[in-house]
């Protein structure tokens, strides 16, 4: 039996180029791993089945769960290692909210590839790992990654940026609000498509990067700029969750006041949302935001967390 600790994810930069060919879009994401994790644990089956029992009773257990498909995709693409294996039994201990933006479930997936690479004994490179992550969601390769990375293409593709663990985030996500992050990327489409740079022979890669602005934020982090990290987040799907889900956007006017007042970093919706987040450079300051923010907002629906920056997206132990 095998445990892990799945971290969540944050953005600190996410900018929609344009569409793919393929019909996602072409991204580039700044990603932090955070110490929000879920507990994941696998216990070997003598029988060919995938069981997977969870603690939240909107996590399905079934095969439309990423650890799922995470055992099945292994099973499909390696039947010569896996298939004398048995199958396996996935408890998920959840800490990270549902439906948040923070990569619950493909930190869930990252988890499940990693451990059983172990507990199977498949010998797969980490490269190998994150292309079998990438055919169950554009996060799972980063989870698997983890610590600090810019992601191109759909968010595949996965380089390591400096590792900065100083930093502390202060996340607050309504528990019974979450978002479709489909819907979230169609929508921007619909409404900002036509401000995309076409993917076709006309159009030079030199003319696509130079709409990347993730630039300044790769430089501060490279220089350990705490400042310039926060005055630097950026995420281009503000713009629909925020005007849709009005809550959400007076929850950041909340935490913006609170930020400048406890003199903390910047403040950011995750992915497609609808967790925001603040930044601090002390797990002191962290706590007192937090403690300020639960004080602020007098919903018994509103979920508070305060987690450190982390080098790992996935963490054994035992």
């Amino acid at each position: 039996m095998l445990t892990f600790l799945a971290n969540a994810k944050i953005n600190l930069h996410l900018e929609i180029i344009g569409s793919r060919p393929d019909g996602f879009h072409e991204l580039v994401m700044v990603m932090q791993s955070v110490a929000l994790a879920d507990r994941i644990t696998l216990r070997p089956l003598n029988t060919p089945t995938i069981q997977i029992q969870c603690d939240h009773p909107q996590v399905p257990t079934d095969s439309a769960n990423l650890a799922y498909q995470a055992v099945a995709l292994l099973q499909e693409r390696l039947p010569h290692r896996t298939n004398q294996k048995g199958g396996v039994e996935i408890t998920i201990e959840k800490k990270i909210p549902v439906g948040a933006g923070l990569a619950g479930g493909s930190s869930n997936a990252a988890a499940v590839l990693f451990g059983l690479d172990i507990l199977w004994d498949l010998g797969l490179t980490r490269v190998e790992l994150q292309e079998l992550g990438s055919e169950l969601g554009s996060d799972v390769p980063f989870c698997l990654a983890g610590g600090c990375a810019i992601a191109t293409g759909r968010g595949e593709e996965v380089n390591l940026l400096y590792k900065n663990n100083s930093l502390h985030a202060v996340l607050a996500k309504y528990n019974s609000l979450s978002v479709s992050t489909p819907w979230a990327y169609q929508t921007y489409r619909e409404q900002f498509g036509h401000t995309y740079i076409p993917v076709d022979r006309f159009t030079s890669l030199e003319k696509r990067r130079a709409r990347v602005h993730s630039g300044s934020m790769v430089q501060a982090i490279g220089k350990k700029q705490s400042q310039a990290i926060g005055s630097n987040l950026y995420n281009d799907l503000e713009k629909i969750v925020l005007p849709a889900h009005p809550k959400v956007a007076l929850l950041k006017s909340t935490m913006t006041a609170l930020a400048a007042q406890f003199n903390a970093l910047g403040t950011l919706m995750s992915g497609s949302g609808p967790t925001l987040f603040t930044l601090s450079e002390t797990p002191e300051q962290a706590q007192s935001m937090a403690k300020a923010l639960r004080q602020s907002v007098s919903d018994s629906d509103l979920m508070v967390y305060t987690a450190p920056f982390t080098a790992h997206g996935i963490e054994t132990l035992s």
